[in-house]
């Protein structure tokens, strides 16, 4: 008996001390530590959202979501280690009234439980109602689109319908460096001010979501309504497949396909972009095939069976990098009746200044083959869209209004897109742009990239404007707003005469500077932003990238975007385009323009305060 006892003595204190490893983070929150590396996070059954702390520099935890017993969702997070950069919510509300336990493996080693029930994440797990944003990122743009929280990369699946831009992106919900991958979703009736929309489309046991495309199915084709936003895209986990998946409610939410995927390859493939075909009565489809840099032609009635027609890339060129997000669309040539098809071929590495970089063939379609131009000496010639750093997966809008072909990038590089001096969101789009196609002082075909129209609605009150004046060394300086960050927008006419250059430096009194120099000669605009202010950050960082004018005649009217991290220089209409981050310890606050080796003139100079 007395054995007995003492064996029912020694399981009670046994008990009484696992039951000691359960801790109460805040109301409604259990913890419980299983091991060094096992800990259970317990919510009772109530709506809206599970607020998680975040460290960015953090190994990503597993997080298995829980629900009555079963795996929900498995979602990845850099728990916070020693301390909480921000929080970011998980919603609660799928899960009303069922058992919702997170079942987290944490990567780091630790010697103990005591040891691992000090990381800071667990005193910092809160349960609410409502969840709000406020910013807390100096480098957050006043004016471009940016995820409300968290990392975004890729646009894609963009379409208009009913007067409202909608814009899908590549997302990780859940931290502000790439995992996750969701299609994040913002609405816009105006190119300006955008909405965050709940996320559209989430991973599942195909995948994570990557890059894919809309269109608006007007016959229902597909069987799955008139009108219905069909999406494709690319599910990734092992390999990369192709799904469906339709929406009734205007692209709000969506129904996967039952028997997705619906198009597998053997080798890896992504990014479909997929557009109906006038001309032929059926759906036409571009195929990223990654590694082997080239692109896949596929056809379809029913944007579910498709067809293999042709392929077009290989060899030809930017070969360094892998080829994805490519999207197809015909153009008129600016001042001629002739049409052209544009190919964006999206490339990383293998851009011209480094990392990322739009490229782009020009050629004739005809629904299923592409068949570039040459050059005079019969080769096909390599083409930029844009000659900065930070301008990558450059689609269109489908169904835009007016016949428009209106695309917006990633403005960032994978270079150092994880690394930038911002924490609680990472990485904006390009401000939205306008496609168009001319003909160059070679002769070749080239494709232009303005700002949208819809722009100009931005401009605030005019800080400057001067009609005329005479340029030398010595520098004519004009004041720029310092309020909001700095955000501006600057125009400019030059007209170099018998100078060799012109300089255009914007600075601050950091001594933090940008210097934009048009060389009339060389037919070239350089952005040198090696001395633009943080820069340390990456190697690949501080560069001057130099872009061709395409003019030449000594003329080049400039119009730049400046926000509180990024310029964006239009010339020429979009002719000459360069699109770089930039990162000043405080805004700049001073244009000084200056010739060299001659005068110059300048004209038309005007800046504008931006409404934030």
């Amino acid at each position: 008996m007395n054995l007995f006892n003492n064996c029912i003595k020694a399981m009670t204190v046994i008990v009484s001390a696992f039951a000691g490893q359960a801790a109460f983070a805040a109301d409604g929150i259990t913890i419980d530590h299983l091991g060094v590396n096992n800990t259970l996070v317990r919510v009772d059954g109530q709506d809206g959202y599970l607020m998680i702390p975040v460290q960015d520099s953090a190994d990503d935890a597993k997080i298995d979501v829980l629900v009555d017993g079963r795996t929900a969702e498995t979602i990845y997070v850099r728990l916070a280690k020693s301390k909480t950069d921000f929080t970011v919510p998980f919603d609660l509300s799928p899960y009303k009234g069922k058992n919702v336990i997170f079942n987290i493996v944490t990567p780091q080693g630790r010697s103990s439980v005591r040891e691992a029930k000090e990381d800071a994440c667990w005193k910092s797990f809160e349960l609410s109602k409502k969840f709000k944003i406020k910013n807390t990122d100096k480098y957050r743009p006043a004016y471009h689109h940016t995820p409300l929280w968290g990392w975004m990369n890729d646009p894609n699946g963009m379409f208009y319908k009913d007067g409202t831009w909608h814009l899908y992106y590549q997302r990780n919900p859940y931290g502000s460096k790439w995992q996750n991958m969701t299609w994040g979703h913002s609405t816009s009736t105006d190119l300006i001010n955008w909405e965050q929309q709940p996320d559209a489309i989430r991973p599942d046991g195909l995948g994570a979501i990557f890059s894919g495309s809309c269109v608006i199915d007007h016959n229902n084709t597909a069987g799955m309504g008139k009108d219905a936003v069909i999406a494709l895209y690319t599910s990734a986990a092992t390999s990369q497949i192709q799904s469906l998946a339709a929406s009734n409610d205007n692209g709000t939410s969506f129904t996967k396909y039952a028997a997705n995927p619906v198009l597998t390859l053997e080798s890896e493939a992504r990014d479909p972009n997929m557009f109906w075909n006038q001309e032929t009565g059926e759906w036409n489809m571009v195929l990223a095939h990654a590694l082997d840099h080239e692109m896949l032609f596929f056809t379809s009635p029913d944007l579910k069976t498709w067809t293999l027609q042709s392929a077009f890339g290989k060899g030809e060129g930017c070969q360094d990098g892998v080829w994805e997000c490519p999207d197809l669309f015909e153009l008129p040539v600016e001042g001629s009746n002739d049409k052209k098809w544009v190919l964006i071929c999206n490339i990383n590495p293998g851009g011209p200044f480094g990392g990322s970089a739009v490229q782009y063939f020009i050629g004739d379609w005809n629904g299923k083959k592409f068949t570039a131009d040459t050059d005079l000496s019969g080769k096909i010639p390599t083409k930029w869209l844009d000659f900065g750093k930070d301008n990558y997966a450059l689609v269109s809008w489908s169904d835009a209004p007016g016949n428009r072909r209106t695309v917006i990038g990633w403005m960032s590089n994978w270079q150092y897109a994880a690394d930038v001096p911002t924490m609680q969101f990472r990485s904006a789009n390009t401000l939205p742009r306008e496609m168009g196609l001319f003909r160059a002082p070679d002769g070749q075909i080239y494709a232009s990239c303005a700002p949208a129209p819809e722009l100009e609605a931005l401009r605030g009150k005019q800080i400057k404007a001067v009609k005329t004046a005479k340029i030398n060394s010595k520098p004519k300086t004009y004041a720029l707003p310092a309020e909001n960050g700095g955000i501006c927008e600057i125009l400019v006419d030059l007209d170099t005469r018998k100078a060799k250059t012109i300089s255009l430096e914007m600075s601050n009194n950091a001594n933090e500077k940008v210097i934009l120099t048009y060389n009339s000669e060389a037919h070239t605009l350089s952005f040198d932003r090696t001395q633009s202010g943080i820069v340390d950050f990456s190697e690949s960082f501080p560069a001057v990238t130099t872009a061709p004018t395409f003019e030449a005649d000594g003329h080049l009217s400039l119009r730049i975007f400046v926000d509180r991290s990024s310029m964006e220089v239009f010339g020429n209409g979009g002719r000459c385009v360069m699109t770089n981050l930039v990162f000043p310890t405080k805004p700049y606050t001073s244009l000084s323009i200056s010739a060299q080796g001659g005068n110059a003139r300048i004209s038309n100079l005007k800046i504008y305060g931006i409404h934030n």
